[in-house]
């Protein structure tokens, strides 16, 4: 394995991970505008942001998909050629 293989392996891990945490963090904030949104009908906006955000979920996760899954090929193969 070359230098430059190891390092897009890492890099494409790294990637996966800030948007994995990216989404988890959307998921977080979407819970709390719906519990704002659901205190009071003068904050029903926030219900939809938490939608806006659902969709950017629904959208991220081919993304995700598209860089874990090689990330994890290609750092099973740089352990493998390594042990």
């Amino acid at each position: 394995m070359t230098a430059g293989y190891r390092r897009q392996a890492a890099i494409l891990t790294w990637s996966a991970v800030v948007v994995g945490a990216l989404m988890a963090v959307a998921l977080v904030v979407s819970v709390v505008f719906l519990v704002r949104a659901d205190q009071d009908t003068r904050n029903a906006a926030y219900g939809y942001l938490a939608l806006v955000l659902w969709v950017g979920i629904a959208a991220g996760i081919p993304v995700l998909l598209a860089l874990a899954i090689p990330a994890a090929r290609m750092r099973r193969r740089v352990r493998e050629q390594q042990g």
